[in-house]
């Protein structure tokens, strides 16, 4: 998928209510700049931000943190945000790759939402299920490990069934199509809300690791 240019995209990223610029600088210390020790979850590849603003509007005593990568992207999410007042919310951009540089034994859940298949097979290592990364998300994971993945795209969801059970993960709530359960609680991504609009049914799974 090819990104707009976002023209003074960095400056408003820079100048966002809840974004962090140095995220490296709080790696074992996150507790500390939310300042309580409620549970932290993060949403890797947060997109325009929906997802991750609508969940810390609902759940005040949970503190959420979304990445993203992409300038353009990201710009988004610091736009949506800042039209908001909560004190459980922080963005931040980075490359996932880098995850275990940035939180240290202090994550409570992830959310891989509509994260990028990375189809071709030369390219597996990149998907954010990929063994490479699952090893990445046990140094940085307090206690029990816990990943909520949606995503549109069935080879992947069939890809990562695969990987989260060989690294030791037990599965439920499994489902190829989350629309149908009619789940008042599911808050929905920006993509989300294209793809069902467009019929397009929607994987979900819950995976947790002691």
């Amino acid at each position: 998928m090819r990104l707009k240019h976002v023209k003074g995209a960095i400056e408003i990223i820079e100048k966002g209510t809840y974004y962090i610029n140095n995220p490296e600088d709080y790696i074992g210390n996150w507790n500390k700049v939310f300042n309580n020790n409620n549970p932290i979850y993060i949403e890797i590849g947060m997109g325009k931000g929906n997802f991750i603003i609508e969940n810390a509007k609902k759940y005040p005593n949970i503190n959420f943190i979304g990445i993203e990568k992409f300038d353009s992207v990201i710009v988004r999410a610091i736009e949506k945000s800042n039209s908001v007042e909560l004190n459980n919310l922080k963005l931040i951009k980075i490359d996932a790759i880098n995850i275990d540089k940035i939180f240290d034994k202090e994550i409570d859940l992830i959310y891989l939402n509509f994260s990028d298949p990375w189809p071709k097979d030369r390219h597996a290592k990149r998907r954010l299920t990929s063994p490479i990364f699952l090893n990445l998300y046990d140094n940085i994971f307090k206690n029990d490990k816990k990943i909520i993945m949606k995503t549109d795209n069935n080879n992947l969801f069939d890809y990562s069934i695969e990987t989260l059970k060989e690294h030791g993960y037990k599965l439920k709530n499994i489902t190829r199509d989350l629309t149908s359960l009619n789940d008042k609680n599911n808050i929905m991504t920006e993509y989300e809300s294209k793809f069902i609009d467009k019929g397009i049914k929607i994987n979900r799974l819950e995976a947790t690791k002691q």
